[in-house]
């Protein structure tokens, strides 16, 4: 297959934990990869760059450095390149972070996502996924979380920004016909994780006989999510481009709009881990035991969550199944290598 006949997607935040490995198995899957990143110096850049090297040996990656809310970057890039499909992670991360830089998450979220819809608008996709996350559920305590469910209390700002992201979306879909999937992801871990997230914590102070932080006195849950399990939800939900309804009937239990070709998607485990079961997979797969230090809940966290997966089923007959003992595994072996420990 030539690149001329080889279908494009362009990736936004190719450089990111999950967009590396969304590339390589676009590129696995015979298409031709448009990557662009800003490199930011959120956390550690040259992990990043290591990213991008290695989608850089694969045939059909190109890629740009660059800020997504930069006014016409998008715009150029979707003129180049005419994507079929369009995977949008680019993102600033964190809850924390949110609460101390929040302008940081206006430019990248709000600004960068109108940019990317604004191109979309002139130059259309056949679908868009676009990342939105689990903490859009907010306070609520109704378990598991389904997508039909009302979500208005978000607890950070980073959560406030990914769900405005998806009225900005909804609005663009139902006004111009653009096909969107916005897919909310569960506590993502696996091999090239963010060095901000609680595993890639826990294993380098576990190595190095640091003690590791255990918020709320170790009273949480979370439903994990190995990488893999999310990049094959993330593809097979990009063949399931949704439909506006007619007449504006929605099946039962589907998140699609009644008004739009847009629809919002759960993709997790499926069954929440409490935190101290994960600890103990991380000290089993260390061989050591972790010195804990009990802190209370940090500012805009919660206590839970839990997806309900029913729908990413629905459309894809797909089910997320890696354990969390063997998916920590994965990571400490990626993590022992990559840093020589």
């Amino acid at each position: 297959m030539t690149d001329s006949t080889r279908p494009t997607a362009l990736v936004t935040g190719s450089a990111g934990f999950i967009g590396m490995h969304v590339c390589e198995r676009l590129l696995a899957d015979g298409y031709r990869v448009v990557g662009i990143d800003s490199m930011s110096d959120y956390y550690d850049v040259a992990l990043k760059e290591a990213r991008h090297a290695r989608l850089a040996r694969s045939n059909g990656f190109t890629a740009e450095v660059g800020r997504i809310e930069e006014p016409e970057r998008l715009m150029r890039l979707f003129e180049a390149n005419t994507p079929d499909l369009v995977v949008h992670l680019a993102a600033q991360a964190g809850v924390r972070y949110s609460i101390e830089n929040p302008r940081s998450y206006v430019e990248a979220n709000l600004q960068g996502t109108f940019e990317l819809l604004e191109a979309a608008r002139a130059h259309p996709p056949e679908h868009m996924l676009l990342a939105s996350t689990s903490s859009a559920y907010g306070a609520s305590t109704e378990m598991p979380y389904r997508e039909t469910m009302k979500a208005d209390t978000q607890m950070s700002f980073y959560a406030a920004t990914k769900k405005a992201t998806e009225a900005m979306a909804h609005s663009y879909a139902h006004l111009y016909g653009l096909p969107i999937s916005m897919f909310r992801f569960f506590t993502v871990y696996g091999p090239w994780g963010r060095p901000d997230m609680a595993l890639f914590k826990f294993t380098r102070a576990i190595l190095t006989g640091e003690p590791i932080d255990i918020y709320n006195h170790g009273e949480m849950s979370r439903d994990f999510t190995y990488i893999d399990d999310l990049v094959e939800g993330i593809r097979r939900l990009a063949d399931a481009v949704p439909e506006r309804p007619e007449g504006g009937v929605v099946p039962e239990g589907d998140s699609l709009s009644p008004v739009a070709p847009f629809r919002v998607v759960n993709i997790g485990n499926g069954a929440p881990v409490p935190l101290m079961e994960f600890v103990r997979a991380v000290e089993a797969a260390t061989g050591r035991e972790a010195e804990k230090r009990y802190l209370d809940m940090q500012p805009g966290d919660v206590p839970a969550t839990w997806a309900d997966t029913s729908l990413l089923n629905a459309l894809t007959g797909y089910a997320p199944t890696t354990p969390v003992e063997e998916g920590v595994g994965r990571f400490v072996d990626w993590y022992r290598g990559y840093y020589a420990v």
